[in-house]
């Protein structure tokens, strides 16, 4: 029976020393596995925005994407632009339909500028 107690002390005392740094050591490794989970997307993240880089240092993308997004034409180009009834603008060049956007507003930009600086009160 005396056996039997020390070692059931033995057991209890090495479950009490152990619990705690094994609670350490699985709460460590959930953090490592989280931490890996963000490097492989941030990694994810760096080859996207290097395929990005690598289109923006073409030429040909550089100016397709001013010609797309800002409506720009090639020196010498002819740029017409048209606004239907419902106020989307397109911007059209010999080749085609360079840009088509939706006009914002009717007020001019220093308006626009001014309407976005003024704050409106809490309701």
């Amino acid at each position: 029976m005396r056996r039997l107690t020390v070692l059931g002390a033995l057991v209890v005392f090495l479950a009490v020393l152990i619990t705690p740094t094994l609670r350490s050591y699985l709460r460590a490794q959930g953090d490592i596995n989280g931490l890996r989970g963000q490097v492989a997307s941030q990694q994810a993240d760096i080859r996207s925005l290097q395929a990005q880089q690598k289109q923006w240092n073409d030429p040909a993308y550089v100016k397709a994407q001013a010609a797309k997004r800002l409506g720009f034409a090639a020196p010498g180009a002819t740029l017409t632009v048209v606004v239907d009834q419902q106020g989307t603008v397109h911007k059209v060049t010999k080749s085609g339909v360079v840009a088509a956007t939706t006009a914002s507003s009717t007020h001019p930009w220093y308006g626009q500028l001014w309407q976005s600086l003024v704050r409106t009160p809490p309701r």
